[in-house]
C-alpha cells in the first residue's frame, strides 16, 4: 500500500519530492497495518510517518502525544496543509469539543490526537471504536520507560488500549538504547514482535561543541550575543539558575525567558506560546522544556551545566536544527558538573544495578566531552553507529593537544589513598603543591612521600587533571564522605603501572572569543539576505493575524528556497520544498508579490490547483491550442472555445483516443480541437 499514493500526498499536502532517508519504508510498514517501533533522529521526520499513513489508510488514527502544545501545534500545521485533523486536550473550550465530536461522528477527521491522560478516563476506548478508530499512534514512546526522566506513569495505559481496539500500533521516539527498546516492545505491545525500524543516529547539520567553564554567565551571553535574532534554548541543572541566566540575557538586551515545572502553568504556557511565535526568542530552562518541542528553526542549544546521560544530551541538542540547516550545539562543563552529576547518582534511591549502569551513561558522555578526536565519532559510537571524522565539531576544527598523564594521574591516586580517600579536590592538590596549609598541618599531610611532589604542575594544570580523572571515572566522589574523592576499580591498573593515562592540555579561548566558532554559519548568500528578511517580515505578519507559530505559514528552509531561487510564478513557486497544494492555494500570490515586487499575473482557480505539476504544463499547451482554433485551422469558421474546467480535465484524465476527447467536450469541440488536443497528449 502506499506506493505512488504515498509519493502524491508527499508532493501535494507536504510540499516534498521525495522522503527524507528511513521515512518511506516505515510509511510503507504502517500504512499497511504494521506493529512499528521505529527509532529515528529528532529532526529525521517522525510525524510525517504516521501523519501520511493516515491519509492512505481508512478510518481514524489515534495519536497519544505527551504534550498540549505539540498536540496543538501539529493540528495547526496539519489543517494548514488541508488535513483534517484535532486534538482532545484539557485547554479545548466545550465550542472546540463539540466541533471536534461533530467532525469524528462524520468520520471526517482523520488524526486525532490525545494526551496519555485521557486514556484513565471511563468510556475513552468505546468512544474511539464509535469513531471508527483503525490504527494508534504512539509520539515519545521513550516516556514509557519508568526509568527515563521523561517516564509519563498513563503511558502504561496504551498497551490496554491497543488490545481494546484491536488495532496496530506504530511507536516513535528519537532515543532508546537496547534496555528501552525492550521495555517499550513489552509494554506497548505485549508480546507481540513489532518491526523494528532504527534509524541512523547522526544529525550532520548540528556543529558539536564541549567547553570548560571559564566565568560561565559571560560565556552563555556573549555565546547568545553573536547569535541574537536566532532561537535558542539555554539548558540549566537547576530551577533557580535558569531565573539567573535569563535575567542576565535580558539585562545584556536580548529577548529570553526562563522555564521549568516549578513555574506556573500559565507562565509555563505563556513560555511555550512565545517560544513558538517569536523569532529570536530564547528560553533559559530546566530539561522539563523541550520534549515535543516542534518549531523547526531553532538554531543552536547550549548547556550551561553537564546533562546527566550521552542520551539525555542527544534529545536536548536534537531539538535543534529540525529543519536540516545549520545549527550549533555547545555544552559547558567543569569539575563540579562531574561530582554534582556523580553524587545525584550515588544518593538517588535506585537499586544499586541502576546506578551502576547510570554511572556508565555518565562516563560515556564524559567521553565525548573529553574527546580528543572527533566528537561525533564518540556519539554516534555509543549508539553503535560507525562515523569517520565529521569535520563538524570543535575537536575537528581545532584538534585536541593531547599529553601522557600517567605520571600525575598516579599522583592524584596516591594522595587520595594515603590520605584515607577523606579529602577532596583542593586538599588533594594542596599536598600535591607542598602547600602548607593549615590544614595541611593539622592532618599532619606534610609528611607524607606524596607531599611537594607536583610541583612541575600549577593549580590550574591539576585541577584540569583531577577534573579528567573524574571524567575517565578514577576518582569519584564519596556521598558519605560529603564529596571526599575514593578511588574506583578502574584506577588500581594505573596505580600498579599496568595502564597508561593520556588527557587533553586545556587550551582556553583567548578572552572574548567565545568557546567555539567566532560566529554561526549565514543562512543565506549576502545578495539574497535581503529578499529573506522581507519574507520573514510578510510570514511573520501572515501567522500574527491568524495566532499560529510562523513555521505553520512556511517554514525557514523554504523561505530560504525562495530567496535563492526567486519563483517568478506559481508554478515555479509549486516547486520550492515545503510549499504543498493548500499552502500554495493560501499563500502563494501573497508570497510571489514578495519576491517579485509587484502583484502576479491573474490564474484561472483550475489552472492553479495544477501548479507544478505536468498537468499544467498540458493545460497551458492545450489553451494555447484552443486559441489558434478558436476559428477553425484557416481562421473563417463560427468562434468556438473551451471553458478552464473542461482544460484541466482533459489535461489530468489524459484521454488517449478521439472518444475520450470527446466525452469531457462534447462532439462539436472534439471535431474541432480532437485531432490537436491528442497530438499534445501523446507528447506531453
Amino acid at each position: 500500500m502506499g506506493g505512488d499514493a504515498g509519493h502524491t500526498l508527499l508532493r501535494e499536502v507536504w510540499g516534498f519530492d521525495s522522503f527524507r532517508p528511513g521515512q518511506e519504508e516505515i510509511v510503507r510498514a504502517v500504512a499497511e497495518g504494521r506493529d512499528v517501533l521505529a527509532v529515528m533522529p529528532t529532526g529525521g521526520g517522525k510525524s510525517l510517518c504516521f501523519q501520511l499513513p493516515a491519509l492512505l489508510r481508512d478510518g481514524l488514527t489515534v495519536v497519544i502525544s505527551p504534550l498540549i502544545a505539540l498536540m496543538r501545534d501539529q493540528v495547526r500545521a496539519l489543517t494548514a496543509a488541508g488535513v483534517e485533523a484535532g486534538a482532545y486536550t484539557s485547554a479545548n473550550t466545550e465550542e472546540e469539543n463539540e466541533a471536534l465530536r461533530e467532525g469524528l461522528r462524520e468520520g471526517r477527521i482523520r488524526l486525532l490526537y490525545l494526551a496519555p491522560e485521557r486514556l484513565a478516563q471511563a468510556g475513552t476506548a468505546a468512544a474511539l471504536r464509535r469513531w471508527g478508530a483503525s490504527a494508534i499512534a504512539v509520539d515519545e514512546a521513550h516516556c514509557v520507560s519508568q526509568w527515563g526522566h521523561d517516564f509519563r506513569p498513563d503511558y502504561l495505559r496504551i498497551g490496554a488500549l491497543r488490545e481494546a481496539l484491536g488495532v496496530p500500533l506504530a511507536a516513535f521516539t528519537a532515543t532508546a538504547d537496547e534496555e528501552t527498546r525492550e521495555e517499550i516492545v513489552e509494554r506497548l505491545f505485549g508480546g507481540r514482535e513489532p518491526k523494528v525500524f532504527l534509524r541512523g543516529f547522526d544529525r550532520p547539520n548540528i556543529h558539536l561543541g564541549f567547553a570548560l567553564k571559564d566565568s560561565p554567565r559571560k560565556q552563555v551571553i556573549d555565546y547568545a550575543k553573536r547569535r541574537q535574532g536566532r532561537a535558542g534554548i539555554v539548558y540549566c541543572g537547576t530551577r533557580a539558575k535558569t531565573e539567573v541566566l535569563a535575567q542576565a540575557l535580558r539585562e545584556a538586551g536580548l529577548e529570553a525567558v526562563a522555564y521549568h515545572a516549578g513555574l506556573e502553568p500559565d507562565a509555563r504556557r505563556l513560555a511555550e506560546e512565545r517560544f513558538q511565535r517569536e523569532d529570536g526568542l530564547i528560553v533559559v530552562a530546566t530539561v522539563a522544556f523541550g520534549m515535543g518541542v516542534d518549531k523547526p528553526d531553532i538554531r543552536w542549544v547550549m548547556h550551561a551545566d553537564l546533562p546527566k546521560s550521552v542520551e539525555g544530551y542527544y534529545q536536548e541538542i536534537g531539538r535543534a536544527g529540525r529543519d536540516g540547516l545549520p545549527a550549533e550545539a555547545l555544552t559547558l562543563y567543569g569539575p563540579e558538573d562531574i561530582r554534582l552529576r556523580r553524587s545525584q547518582i550515588d544518593e538517588g534511591g535506585a537499586p544499586e544495578a541502576r546506578k551502576i549502569a547510570d554511572h556508565g551513561r555518565l562516563n560515556a558522555l564524559l567521553g565525548i566531552a573529553e574527546a580528543t578526536g572527533c566528537r561525533r565519532v564518540a556519539l554516534l559510537g555509543y549508539f553503535d553507529e560507525a562515523a569517520g571524522p565529521c569535520g563538524a565539531c570543535d575537536n575537528c576544527d581545532r584538534p585536541a593537544e593531547v599529553f601522557d598523564a600517567t605520571t600525575p594521574a598516579r599522583m592524584v591516586l596516591s594522595a587520595a589513598l594515603r590520605t584515607e580517600e577523606r579529602f577532596g579536590k583542593g586538599h588533594l592538590i594542596d599536598i600535591l603543591l607542598g602547600e602548607e596549609t593549615d590544614k595541611v598541618r593539622s592532618w599532619r599531610h606534610d609528611q607524607l612521600p606524596t607531599f611537594g611532589v607536583g610541583t612541575e604542575w600549577d593549580r590550574r594544570q591539576w585541577d584540569a587533571i583531577v577534573r579528567q580523572m573524574l571524567g575517565q571515572d578514577l576518582l569519584r566522589p564519596d556521598p558519605g564522605r560529603h564529596g571526599a574523592l575514593r578511588l574506583t576499580e578502574n584506577a588500581r591498573p594505573v596505580l600498579k603501572g599496568e595502564q597508561a593515562v593520556t588527557m587533553r592540555r586545556d587550551v582556553l579561548p583567548p578572552k572574548g572569543k567565545g568557546a567555539t566558532r567566532a560566529e554561526p554559519r549565514a543562512m543565506v548568500a549576502e545578495e539574497d539576505q535581503g529578499l529573506l528578511s522581507a519574507l520573514k517580515s510578510h510570514r511573520r505578519a501572515l501567522a500574527q493575524a491568524q495566532n499560529v507559530p510562523a513555521y505553520v505559514v512556511f517554514t525557514d528552509k523554504t523561505l530560504m528556497e525562495m530567496a535563492e531561487k526567486r519563483p517568478a510564478t506559481l508554478d515555479e513557486m509549486a516547486r520550492i520544498g515545503g510549499v504543498g497544494a493548500k499552502k500554495l492555494d493560501t499563500y502563494g500570490r501573497s508570497f510571489l508579490e514578495v519576491i517579485l515586487g509587484e502583484a502576479p499575473a491573474p490564474v484561472h482557480p483550475r489552472r492553479q490547483k495544477l501548479a507544478g505539476r505536468e498537468e499544467g504544463t498540458l493545460f497551458d499547451r492545450l489553451q494555447a491550442a484552443q486559441a489558434e482554433l478558436a476559428r477553425g485551422p484557416d481562421g473563417r469558421d463560427k468562434p468556438l472555445s473551451l471553458n478552464a474546467s473542461a482544460l484541466a480535465r482533459i489535461a489530468a484524465q489524459h484521454p488517449r483516443d478521439m472518444a475520450g476527447i470527446e466525452r469531457i467536450v462534447g462532439p462539436r469541440a472534439a471535431e474541432r480541437f480532437g485531432a490537436t488536443f491528442l497530438e499534445i497528449l501523446r507528447d506531453g
